[in-house]
């Protein structure tokens, strides 16, 4: 049983290694490509950062194991906005009044109820698939769009150049210059990811054995938490940094490309069940933590330390729900 923890644990960080050394790669070879900077901080980061959660969700479709798939999702999304952006809080004020951040919310509440509707159809099927992949084409068309629009109109008044245009652009740590470690890096994420979510899967469903609940509930917990932990340690360090007016946009980024993104492109290779739990519990605290999300930006709430703590216990009775509901 040492094993299985050890196969979990391992995996996700496996994983979390993995999916860094994947964008840092990537990025280095198509900046020196010469593609645009925006191209690829709407591209290869945010599939790269998401390239966790894909893995592992399509190996659990492949192993028949539906509840770490969909869980994993579900999951993240609502470790996203209760902790993701609850903790930070608990350091500093979070400012929820980004440009585009209410357009962006509505978009993603919109995006979460079709998923949701999907969802209770029983199945999600190839067809649900291309469909959430086409929202997610609309998705980063309409990115593009807001961002060209938005240098339009500050280009005048803008005193930066453009290498400072691009930094503020794209947020990727230690981009390697040298070409043989950059393609390096994009080899080993490559292989440490199909690796990593491996011994995720395999430690993962033999810890759901041992405690005798569903798969479902450790993709729930353990897996969604695991790979929400990287946002999570970035909000918190952009917290205690004064830069938490960012937290926001990475936690609707995120949940967007979670549901249209990861579970488009697994449905789309294979059909995915949804086991009954998800349905009766998780859905819904998804679409609440969603419905939340939007009247966050709506409102342009500065998130103090009375929402971080109400966000962090709000996590906390919501993984107790999963793990009694399972129990019942």
């Amino acid at each position: 049983m040492l094993f299985s923890y050890a196969a979990l644990l391992g995996g996700l960080a496996l994983l979390i290694f993995a999916g860094d050394l994947l964008v840092r790669g990537a990025v280095s070879i198509a900046q020196a490509l010469g593609i645009p900077t925006l191209i690829i901080g709407l591209t290869i980061v945010a599939f790269g950062t998401s390239a966790p959660e894909l893995f592992i969700s399509l190996k659990a479709a492949f192993d028949g194991v539906s509840g770490v798939a969909i869980g994993n999702v579900v999951g993240s999304n609502i470790a996203n906005v209760l902790l993701v952006l609850g903790v930070p809080a608990l350091i500093a004020t979070t400012p929820c009044d980004e440009n585009g951040a209410q357009r962006n919310a509505l978009f993603m509440l919109v995006v979460s109820v079709i998923f949701a509707a999907l969802c209770f159809m029983g199945t999600l099927t190839h067809y649900a698939g291309i469909g959430l992949l086409i929202l997610l084409a609309i998705f980063l068309g309409d990115s593009v769009r807001a961002t060209k629009k938005h240098k339009k109109e500050n280009g005048s008044c803008c005193t930066t150049s453009s290498d400072d245009d691009e930094e503020d652009d794209l947020d990727v740590d230690s981009v390697p210059e040298n070409k043989g470690i950059a393609a390096l890096f994009l080899i080993l994420g490559l292989i440490g990811l199909p690796l990593g979510a491996q011994l995720t899967i395999s430690g993962a469903t033999d810890v759901a054995s041992s405690w005798g609940v569903s798969d479902a509930v450790i993709g729930l917990t353990v897996v969604a938490l695991g790979t929400s932990l990287p946002e999570l340690a970035t909000t918190v360090m952009a917290a205690i940094r004064q830069h938490s007016a960012v937290a926001l946009g990475n936690v609707i980024g995120s949940n967007v490309f979670n549901l249209l993104a990861i579970m488009g492109i697994t449905v789309t290779v294979i059909p995915i069940p949804i086991p009954e739990q998800i349905l009766v519990y998780d859905i819904w605290v998804m679409l609440a933590c969603a419905v939340l999300l939007y009247i966050f930006a709506a409102k342009r709430l500065c998130l103090g330390k009375a929402w971080g703590i109400f966000l962090s216990v709000a996590y906390v009775a919501y993984i107790y729900g999963v793990f009694a509901l399972d129990f019942i």
